[in-house]
């Protein structure tokens, strides 16, 4: 019994480091190597063209502008959705949240039906409001728009968790000399910096990576040479060569983080500790022209491009025609999601509690891959698996849907852990010391009481983890086998030549896929929750 431990928690640990680091590791020898010998030529051929340095330029613009957007919407959000008595702030939580389970490319299809000739704006208002959307929307405005809508909430989420944690009687203290605002300004919001930090790290990567919406926008990016190196051209050494500053920068941008995030706990050595209760923040009289200004918000940038959509599709006729021509793939992302949401869920579970047992070495490292394999881009994660896996003795998986879920379990895996790890933190120890007291070994503990116990993190890990396997663009892409292709790339393929209202048919069925089993999810959570 004493050698299950490290097996299972070890085991678990090589897997994510097989599925995303090797991969990684393995395409960077191979864009150094030539010949079998040590060769820089295709990092001189890619930097030295002064194309690609207009592109870096624009991909570092757009993913820094996408992150100011999304901390200038995301920490009032945070606020709001976490700390006040805004009336029906869970329901616009929700409703701001649903663009970051979908596809960014689904919200660009959105705001450019709005601004087609034939679409439901020029009927209902006329080709020149719609002429006034696509001035906008096309090229790097829309771009940001649409990633700061995708991506803001992630901000918002890890700034109302962390404020939900901050003691209570500093606030109170602050309370005593200050009104809420400067409470906010000087005392809260420092303390949850760290997690502000983290949101604002992954959404300048996740914006750097994209490769579905600025193409659609019309706004050329170095993520997207990648893609094009390997699908136009089959250059797996010039693809590998454009994916790996990518991976670098990644690693660079998390360790700028990483440092930050130290420094702000030296500043703020109280930490984001619970400390009971958090303070609500009552508005007093500004709660309704603050939840009229948060509603109008929401609306814009959620309501607007979805509903567009939905009147675009039109009648039943449409759904019917997209299910005949798209059918097949939506059920084979669904069955690769499902499959996904599993493995992610037990590696999730695994690790988190790998984390828990040893918080400062094997644990800590866990987190650290995970985190960076999610922030990585999909376009680089493709690239490392074809160059790993492109091989006649490894087509069981590299001709197969194995080859996606190894891609999904090395990006997604840092969402699981961290559901996981929330759940673990609510299971009593005195029930697991307990159960070691009376002779249960640690594999019965781990199976009859710290599972059971933390089921309801593991059904929402399953669930993220399935839903993130779903709206995967850039990787699947890359990597998905001849016929297994998902909805999202179905989409992306149909677009430049699908009927309008087949195409957004197909974006409302994708839409319904997601969050129907997301509010079902919720509401049996919920309910055995108010039960127990």
């Amino acid at each position: 019994m004493g050698r299950i431990r490290p097996a299972v928690l070890g085991g678990a640990l090589v897997l994510l480091a097989a599925a995303g680091l090797l991969p990684v590791a393995v395409m960077t020898i191979r864009s150094v190597m030539a010949g079998g010998h040590l060769s820089f030529t295709a990092y001189r051929g890619l930097l030295g063209s002064p194309r690609e340095w207009i592109l870096i330029r624009h991909s570092l613009t757009l993913a820094g502008l996408t992150t100011l957007g999304a901390l200038a919407l995301g920490v009032p959000a945070g606020v709001l959705a976490g700390r006040t008595d805004l009336p029906g702030r869970r329901t616009l939580t929700a409703l701001l949240s649903m663009p970051l389970l979908l596809p960014p490319y689904l919200t660009a299809v959105g705001w450019m039906t709005a601004g087609s000739d034939r679409g439901p704006v020029a009927r209902a208002f006329g080709p020149e409001a719609a002429h006034a959307i696509s001035s906008v929307l096309f090229g790097l405005p829309g771009c940001v728009l649409v990633l700061t809508t995708a991506f803001m909430p992630l901000v918002m989420i890890l700034t109302a968790a962390a404020l939900r944690g901050v003691p209570p009687r500093i606030e109170e203290a602050g309370l005593t000399m200050a009104r809420w605002p400067e409470v906010l300004r000087r005392i809260s919001l420092p303390l949850v910096a760290p997690g502000i930090l983290l949101g604002a790290a992954l959404v300048f990567l996740l914006a750097l990576g994209d490769v579905s919406v600025p193409p659609s926008l019309r706004y050329p990016v170095f993520a997207v040479e990648s893609l094009s190196q390997f699908s136009a051209f089959y250059d797996l050494t010039a693809a590998t060569a454009a994916a790996l500053p990518l991976a670098a920068l990644t690693v660079i941008v998390l360790g700028f983080e990483a440092m930050l995030a130290r420094r702000t706990r030296g500043l703020f050595p109280g930490g984001t500790t619970s400390g009971g209760g958090a303070i609500t923040i009552h508005l007093g009289w500004a709660r309704r022209p603050v939840a009229v200004a948060a509603w109008g918000i929401a609306a814009i940038l959620v309501g607007v491009p979805f509903a567009v959509l939905a009147l675009q599709a039109g009648g039943i006729g449409s759904y019917t025609a997209a299910l005949r021509q798209a059918g097949d793939s939506l059920w084979r992302g669904l069955g690769l999601a499902g499959t996904g949401g599993v493995l992610l869920a037990i590696e999730g579970f695994l690790l988190a509690v790998l984390v828990r047992e040893r918080p400062r070495s094997s644990g800590a490292a866990a987190d650290a891959v995970a985190l960076f394999l999610f922030a990585v881009p999909g376009t680089v994660m493709g690239v490392g698996l074809i160059v790993l896996w492109n091989r006649p003795w490894a087509n069981v998986i590299y001709a197969t849907p194995a080859i996606l879920l190894l891609g999904y379990l090395a990006r997604y895996t840092a969402i699981s852990l961290r559901l996981n790890r929330a759940a673990l933190g609510l299971v009593p120890e005195g029930m697991i010391e307990a159960a070691r007291v009376a002779g249960a070994g640690w594999g019965r503990r781990l199976v009859w009481i710290v599972a059971p116990a933390a089921w309801r993190g593991i059904a929402a890990a399953w669930l993220a983890g399935a839903i993130f396997c779903l709206r995967d663009v850039g990787m699947t892409l890359l990597v998905h086998p001849p016929g297994w292709d998902t909805l999202p790339v179905r989409i992306m393929t149909l677009a430049a030549n699908g009927a309008p209202a087949l195409i957004a048919a197909l974006c409302i069925i994708l839409v319904a896929a997601t969050v129907v089993p997301v509010g079902a999810l919720s509401l049996v959570l919920g309910q055995r929750g108010g039960a127990r």
